[in-house]
C-alpha cells in the first residue's frame, strides 16, 4: 500500500458503534478502539500502527489491511473477520476468535494468548513466528496454508486443513492434523495423543513424535528420518504407510499395508482385528 495516498488519523480515540464505517485508503496510529463494537467495519485500503483494540468486532469486512504493533484487548473476542488481504506483524492478541472466514492473510511476529477457535476457515495463510497459548480448535477448515515458526499449546491443533506446509513447529497438543488432506511438516516436534488420525497424504520429515497412538486411520502416510517418543505405543494402526524411523518406536499396531523400517522395534501387535491386505513389512535396520 502506497503510504502516500492515505488519510492520516492519529493520537485519536473512538467508541460507540461503528465510528469509523466505510473508511478507505487511511492509516491508524495510535488510535484507540474503545468499548462498543464493530469500529472498523466495511473498509479498504485500512492501515493500523501502534493502535488497541478494547471493543468488540472491532475489524470486520477489510479489503486490505496492514496491522503492525498493536494489541487486541481480551474484549475485541472475534475482532477479525471476513478481511481479505490482510498482514499483521509484531502484535499481541489477548481475545479469542480471531481470524475467520478470510483470504490472503500473512501473520509475523504475533502472539495469541487465547487461541481458541482462531483461524476458521482462512484460504491462503502464511504464518512467521506465531505463538499460540490456550484455547482449542485453531486454523479449523483452513486451506493453502504455509507456516515457518509456530510454537503451540492450544488443543485439537489444525483440523479440516488442506494444502498444509510446516517448519521449524513445537506443537502440544491433543487430537492434532485430523481429517486433513495433503500436509508436509519438516523438523517439527509433535507432541500430543492420535496425531493426524483419518487424514491423507502426510509427509513427516525430521520430526520427533510423542504421544499415544499416532498416525492410525491413515492413507499414504510417509515418514523420513523421525524419532518417536519412549511412550508412543500402537502407533500406525490400519494406515498405509512408508517409515524410516530413527532410533527405537515403542509398539506399531496393525498397520493395513506398507513398509516400516526402524533402528529397533518393540511391541508388534497384530491381531484379528487388522483390515486387508495385511501385508505391511515392518523390520529392523541392518
Amino acid at each position: 500500500m502506497d503510504t502516500s495516498i492515505l488519510k492520516l488519523i492519529k493520537d485519536k480515540q473512538f467508541g460507540g458503534e461503528r465510528p469509523l464505517f466505510g473508511i478507505k485508503d487511511t492509516r491508524l496510529e495510535n488510535v484507540t478502539i474503545t468499548e462498543g463494537e464493530s469500529g472498523i467495519k466495511f473498509c479498504k485500503n485500512v492501515e493500523a500502527d501502534n493502535c488497541r483494540f478494547i471493543g468488540k468486532y472491532p475489524w470486520w469486512h477489510v479489503d486490505g489491511s496492514l496491522i503492525t504493533n498493536c494489541y487486541f484487548e481480551v474484549g475485541s473476542r472475534s475482532a477479525v473477520w471476513y478481511s481479505d488481504n490482510m498482514v499483521m506483524r509484531d502484535t499481541v492478541i489477548d481475545a479469542p476468535k480471531l481470524f475467520r472466514e478470510m483470504k490472503n492473510l500473512t501473520i509475523e511476529n504475533v502472539v495469541i494468548n487465547d487461541a481458541d477457535e482462531t483461524f476458521w476457515r482462512v484460504d491462503g495463510l502464511k504464518v512467521r513466528n506465531l505463538t499460540l497459548h490456550e484455547g482449542t480448535y485453531p486454523f479449523m477448515f483452513c486451506s493453502n496454508i504455509y507456516v515457518d515458526g509456530l510454537k503451540s499449546d492450544s488443543k485439537y491443533v489444525f483440523q479440516y486443513c488442506k494444502n498444509v506446509e510446516i517448519h521449524n513447529a513445537d506443537i502440544v497438543t491433543k487430537d492434532s492434523f485430523w481429517e486433513c488432506e495433503n500436509v508436509t511438516i519438516y523438523d517439527s516436534k509433535l507432541d500430543g495423543e492420535y496425531l493426524a488420525w483419518h487424514s491423507k497424504n502426510v509427509r513427516l520429515v525430521r520430526c520427533h513424535i510423542a504421544g499415544e497412538q499416532s498416525l492410525c486411520y491413515t492413507e499414504g502416510l510417509t515418514l523420513e528420518d523421525c524419532s518417536f517418543d519412549a511412550a508412543c505405543d500402537r502407533a500406525f494402526e490400519d494406515s498405509v504407510v512408508e517409515a524410516q524411523i530413527k532410533g527405537a518406536i515403542t509398539e506399531i499396531k496393525n498397520p493395513r499395508s506398507g513398509h516400516i523400517v526402524a533402528d529397533k522395534v518393540g511391541r508388534v501387535t497384530i491381531d484379528e482385528f487388522i483390515n486387508a491386505p495385511a501385508d505391511c513389512i515392518i523390520e529392523e535396520r541392518k
